[in-house]
């Protein structure tokens, strides 16, 4: 991809003094140095515009950009054409945030499913302080309208199934329906 192996760097010092003196490993720290500074004033925003587009979040994408500029200069000396440095960090940025977006793709794919919200207690309470009103209120209707009533509500029966289950006609299921669905209404009303 444009880096040169290490074994081609010149010829490796022998002796202690040498390695530490190294000259030419000095000049090629500060060449990186240098060469990196640069490309990141010309072409960090660019980069991070870039990098945010793939991966849709300005911090993550200046964190990929921050580490291309990190790999790039510690693969400085293996690059064969410096010239090339720009389009090695865009190719850097780019598959960073792939891997940024495969990364995500995996963290939603096996997040934990949040439980469905519980009803708090005073729901609860008011749930059953209603159903008793109902049922109270559902004792105090004729047996016809009660019987119609439950039959069509609580059982979820059509007006067929309830006139056969009742032995009366549907005209009369429909009458007895409304009228203890009307004194139902008007019996909670005056409760609240």
């Amino acid at each position: 991809m444009g880096f040169r192996k290490p074994d081609d760097e010149v010829e490796r010092p022998t002796e202690v003094t040498e390695t530490l003196v190294a000259p030419t490993t000095l000049a090629v720290a500060w060449d990186a140095d240098q060469a990196v500074t640069a490309l990141y004033s010309a072409n960090y925003r660019s980069l991070v515009r870039l990098a945010a587009l793939l991966v849709r979040d300005v911090a993550t994408a200046e964190e990929v950009v921050q580490d291309s500029f990190v790999a790039m200069h510690g693969a400085w000396r293996r690059l064969r054409d410096p010239e090339k440095a720009l389009s090695y960090l865009r190719q850097s940025v780019v598959n960073r945030a792939r891997s940024v977006l495969r990364h995500r793709a995996v963290v939603e794919k096996y997040a934990p499913k949040g439980l469905p919200d519980a009803q708090s207690a005073e729901h609860g309470a008011i749930v059953e302080l209603e159903r008793t009103a109902v049922v109270k209120a559902l004792g105090g209707l004729p047996q016809r309208q009660r019987e119609a009533l439950v039959l069509r509500y609580y059982a979820d029966l059509s007006e067929a199934e309830i006139a056969g289950a009742m032995g009366i006609s549907r005209g009369a299921v429909k009458s007895h329906t409304a009228r203890g669905m009307a004194a139902l209404r008007n019996s909670l009303e005056s409760i609240s």
